[in-house]
């Protein structure tokens, strides 16, 4: 849940509002994706729910349904993972962070290692990878570390057309099979509407939201749910709901 959340940065310039107002609440099990205009603060709201920055006002609160369990875990658009590390050890990386007996994080790593398909690799080295293996391998570490709230950035965005449509499908199979609480910043809004319950739609800088979409496509959704006329609809709505915070960042920068 979050209520009033505010992030202002002080520049050479004087201060900056980058997130004003913004208000959400995410259910368990849902997976929210977030879409705006460049620059409209999605990505540092993301990262004032990963507690990686503080927020200038309001709050935010995680239940915990299992107090066992971190609160969250992150994967960004680059491939933060650690390149001298092997795909085994980055993937049982949080679990070893937390302590968890090095037979029972093994068993967990390679389970989460099989289930993104990178079992023949589980001792290749991130060089010996391509881009999208090394990102499979950053969300089989963010499954692994089995967090209460999955928070994604972009985690498709540097990718080709092909390995982003391949890695979606991986996504849509592991969330209906997990049933994480996900929240999903994207610039795609095809991508939003394929694997979102709703889409949270922000308004050019400073960010906050401007309406929420739901997304009432049957799951379990894969690529050929994107030829459907609903889907379209959807699409179409959205863009909608969007055009016009993209002309006003765009008249921003000009």
């Amino acid at each position: 849940m979050a209520r009033g959340v505010e992030k202002r940065f002080e520049t050479m310039h004087g201060p900056v509002d980058a997130v004003t107002g913004f208000d959400l609440d995410v259910g368990a099990g849902e997976v929210v994706c977030i879409v705006g205009p460049s620059g409209c603060g999605k990505s540092t709201f993301l990262r004032i729910l990963a507690g990686l920055d503080d927020a200038t006002g309001g709050r935010i609160e995680v239940r915990r349904d299992d107090p066992g369990k971190p609160e969250n875990a992150v994967v960004f658009q680059e491939y933060a993972i650690f390149p001298w590390k092997t795909v085994h050890d980055n993937v049982a990386f949080g679990l070893r962070m937390r302590g968890v007996p090095r037979q029972e994080r093994d068993a967990v790593a390679d389970h989460w290692i099989a289930r993104v398909g990178l079992t023949r690799f589980a001792r290749a080295y991130p060089s010996q990878l391509s881009g999208g293996m090394k990102q499979r391998v950053a969300i089989a570490r963010a499954l692994a570390y089995d967090s209460e709230l999955l928070l994604m950035d972009e985690p498709l965005g540097a990718l080709d057309a092909q390995t982003r449509l391949t890695l979606q499908e991986e996504l849509l199979r592991l969330w209906d099979e997990t049933g994480k609480t996900v929240v999903y910043v994207t610039h795609g809004l095809e991508e939003a509407v394929l694997l979102a319950d709703r889409v949270v739609v922000m308004t050019a800088h400073p960010g906050t939201v401007k309406t929420i979409l739901d997304v009432d496509l049957p799951r379990p959704r894969s690529i050929e749910t994107t030829a459907t006329a609903a889907f379209a609809a959807l699409t179409g709505r959205l863009w909608e709901a969007l055009r016009d915070e993209v002309a006003r960042a765009e008249e921003t920068l000009a």
